[in-house]
């Protein structure tokens, strides 16, 4: 069971998906990305696996997307509208867990620090452009670990925009096998995009789990 929560930003009307937890721990909020909604595979295998562990998910649709435009505006006004939406994410008193996958990751990144985010969880986080290596977003990445925030990637293994052996070698990175940008699988991988979440969702859980656990 979702609800719907519209909030208005100065770059427009976003809206937040809440997925509830019956005794909730902390709220896991998650941006999309640039390509797409939050009916992603990854952001909706999170939104379904998380509740239960007792994590509520709010999934943030960007006023770009709520408009229905086709393309992102430029990362400050994505940071814009994700500075006032945090009011709303951290309404319900709870540890916020900033988040989201590609631009949104990066959206979380730059912000978590500011709005006194809990930790950060960064999925398919686009360290480079596709064939660019040397423009890389290290330091974007850098920034929450700067500030002592937990901070997890979550990387396909054949994702172009960063494959997991190019990260600095002290990210704390979960690898999903054979998986692109989108955590889609090939087939012949012989893994399942069931499998795949699978693994997905179990990592992001136990990495949470271990986070609100400790107190760390």
């Amino acid at each position: 069971m979702s609800t719907v929560e519209k909030v208005t930003t100065p770059a427009g009307e976003a809206r937040i998906t809440w997925y509830v937890a019956g005794r909730p721990r902390a709220v896991v909020a998650l941006g999309h990305g640039a390509g797409g909604g939050v009916s992603a595979r990854d952001l909706q295998a999170l939104a379904a696996a998380l509740p239960a562990l007792g994590l509520t998910v709010a999934l943030v649709e960007q006023p770009w997307r709520v408009a229905g435009k086709k393309v992102a505006p430029a990362p400050r006004t994505l940071d814009v509208a994700w500075r006032a939406l945090w009011p709303a994410l951290a309404a319900p008193g709870l540890p916020v867990v900033a988040g989201g996958r590609s631009a949104g990751a990066r959206v979380a990144c730059r912000t978590a620090a500011e709005l006194g985010a809990r930790a950060v969880l960064a999925l398919s986080f686009p360290l480079h452009p596709p064939g660019r290596p040397e423009s890389s977003r290290a330091a974007e990445l850098a920034g929450p670990a700067a500030a002592g925030l937990p901070t997890l990637v979550v990387q396909g293994g054949r994702d172009p925009f960063g494959r997991p052996a190019e990260f600095p070698e002290d990210t704390h990175l979960v690898e999903v096998p054979e998986a692109d940008h989108g955590f889609a699988v090939p087939k012949r991988s012989g893994t399942t995009e069931a499998e795949a979440m699978a693994g997905l969702t179990d990592a992001v859980g136990g990495w949470l789990d271990g986070l609100l656990s400790d107190g760390a």
